[in-house]
């Protein structure tokens, strides 16, 4: 009797003191990455990089707590540590889309391919970088949809950023009729660059005659503006280009179809 009650009085120190490491490490941990993140604030770090960081220390953290709770257990750790050695390969390439997903991660950041707030476009994937996590990186679409790309994905695709340089260039083509004035069409269109003060200066804008197609001449304009212009400036040429032909009697033709009929 004696004995049974001391086992159930060891048992409820055991449960007692697991319980009290497994509350206070989650707290600890809790107030050590709110320190950590703080202390990733204050450097130079890419914003990125923060999220990443913290995420590694947070397993981290966790596996220590695991250990402090299986030494508290009594549970030998060398025969486990041994045990998951034999098994390390077999351990590995069940993870391996994960682990390369972390390497994919750390290799994101290391060379610096883009940061959050980035405009990329991956596997004909093409938005906002909202955010880079351990495993994935995830964009947010201009219709607000969300993509979450694997990161181990993102180190072997070709990855275009949008952001990378301060000016971009704003490419469009205008078809005009084969009676229309090309010199007085190509004088249009830089009168247009020029009442749009996102267009850059320099390089000044380029107009040139790019080919002849069946039912027009398609002239070539090429202007350059800071990258977060580029929406806004490719929709004012497309519209005031058109109104800017009408006023100069430019014909923009309608494709023609010839058909003939034999008796």
């Amino acid at each position: 009797m004696f004995g049974l009650g001391d086992k159930m009085t060891g048992y409820l120190q055991l449960a007692i003191g697991l319980a009290c490491i497994v509350v206070v490490g989650l707290l600890l941990i809790k107030v050590l990455l709110r320190i950590v993140r703080k202390t990733l604030k204050k450097t130079t770090l890419d914003e990125s990089m923060h999220v990443f960081i913290a995420s590694a220390i947070k397993i981290l953290l966790y596996i220590i707590l695991i250990v402090v709770i299986l030494g508290y257990m009594n549970v030998p750790i060398a025969p486990l540590v041994t045990v998951l050695g034999a098994g390390g390969a077999a351990i590995a390439l069940a993870l391996k889309d994960s682990l390369g997903n972390i390497a994919g991660g750390i290799l994101i950041l290391a060379n610096k391919l883009f940061k959050k707030g980035d405009v990329i476009e991956v596997e004909g994937q093409e938005g906002i970088v909202d955010n880079i996590d351990l495993f994935v990186t995830t964009l947010k679409t201009y219709d607000n949809k969300v993509v979450t790309v694997p990161n181990g994905m993102m180190t072997t695709s070709v990855i275009v950023n949008y952001s990378k340089e301060e000016t971009r260039r704003v490419d469009c083509t205008f078809g005009i009729s084969y009676d229309s004035d090309i010199a007085k069409a190509k004088d249009v269109l830089l009168a247009v660059t020029e009442v749009c003060p996102e267009i850059l200066k320099q390089p000044e804008p380029i107009v040139g005659v790019r080919d002849h197609l069946d039912s027009s001449i398609v002239l070539d304009l090429k202007v350059w503006c800071r990258t977060e212009d580029y929406a806004d400036v490719r929709y004012f040429l497309r519209e005031q280009v058109k109104l800017a032909f009408d006023e100069a009697n430019i014909t923009i033709p309608y494709p023609q179809l010839d058909v003939r009929v034999s008796k």
